[in-house]
């Protein structure tokens, strides 16, 4: 049984256990291997999601599939076992697509079914190295900016001159990710991780993994660059910890800092105590929940560690001067 994040483990916790279930984890990401995929690809995507396990709760978990639900041979002559067949996957799943060699060869119009499935009951869709023509012959891409393998574009051109490629190494929204392979795995995850956690948590994981991260072509500076470490350590506990809030004395000794010193950290760098940035934290991302998805408020309220609803409409109004319900009803467009 994994230790509670408040419990004996200072920061960052100790990987025990290695890998979590489904059912212990908030996000759980499917992961379709192509035969002859590349095992560099896997390996870049699934690591900054254990780590990021490491600074909270349990965020993520993941079941590698494969079309027949044997194991898959890598493009380096590795087997890799898996936990399922592809067709299982459920219909509102986050489904990854990885591929390299001859992506085509073997994708049947019975598994090309599954991505279209997925993507009619509004699943998430990814696809890295020569995953995008899989998904594109799927017909799931279209509307979406693709980004893929260098070597490929020329070909994926020739053969979907109405899809958009990008020049860059990932592209992602709502709905689909697609990317180059290979490291760039690395960094569409940590690009996950801060839509759904935030940055402090982000830029923890890619420091774990002594990675620079990639921004696309606009770049940008770390947002935290120059923080004391207890404050970033602080944020990227708050930031993996938005459903059961921790304690602030806690986040305290996680990041090896008194309580007061903290206090005058955060109020020198942000005008806000640990608790006021704690809570800012989770009500934006109460309100991406709200004007991204069909979530409804009160799933919204206990997503983000709200156990009164009451509690939660009051400090939503205070910070965006609207009610959940009335964020809710504009829903994700």
């Amino acid at each position: 049984m994994s230790e509670s994040p408040s419990t004996a483990w200072p920061y960052p916790r100790p990987d025990s256990p290695p890998l979590l279930s489904p059912d212990q984890a908030e996000h759980t990401l499917d992961v379709w291997l192509v035969p002859k995929f590349s095992m560099l690809t896997l390996f870049c995507m699934l690591e900054p999601l254990r780590v990021a396990n490491r600074f909270g709760r349990d965020l993520f978990a993941w079941r590698l599939r494969s079309a027949d639900g044997d194991g898959v041979v890598a493009s380096n002559g590795v087997r890799i076992e898996v936990d399922g067949q592809l067709g299982s996957v459920p219909d509102d799943a986050s489904l990854m697509v990885v591929s390299s060699y001859e992506a085509e060869a073997g994708i049947t119009a019975r598994e090309r079914a599954v991505l279209r499935r997925v993507a009619a009951h509004g699943g998430w869709l990814g696809g890295l190295d020569t995953a995008p023509f899989i998904l594109a012959r799927a017909g799931v891409l279209e509307g979406h900016r693709v980004a893929l393998h260098w070597e490929s574009v020329p070909a994926f051109r020739r053969e979907f001159p109405g899809l958009r490629i990008s020049g860059e190494r990932f592209e992602s929204d709502i709905a689909r990710q697609t990317g180059a392979g290979g490291t760039t795995g690395i960094d569409m995850m940590l690009d996950r991780i801060e839509r759904d956690y935030g940055p402090a948590l982000s830029d923890a994981v890619g420091r774990q993994l002594v990675h620079d991260r990639y921004y696309g072509a606009g770049g940008r500076q770390a947002r935290y660059e120059g923080l004391p470490r207890s404050v970033l350590r602080s944020l990227a506990m708050m930031e993996a910890n938005l459903a059961q809030a921790l304690p602030i004395p806690e986040i305290c000794r996680m990041a090896g800092q008194s309580q007061r010193q903290l206090t005058r950290l955060f109020l020198t760098h942000f005008g806000e105590t640990p608790k006021q940035c704690y809570l800012g934290m989770r009500l934006d991302r109460a309100q991406r929940l709200l004007a991204g998805s069909h979530c409804r408020v009160t799933e919204a309220a206990l997503a983000t560690g709200f156990a009164h609803l009451a509690h939660f409409s009051r400090a939503y109004r205070a910070r965006f001067t609207e009610s959940p319900r009335e964020t809710a009803a504009r829903g994700p467009g």
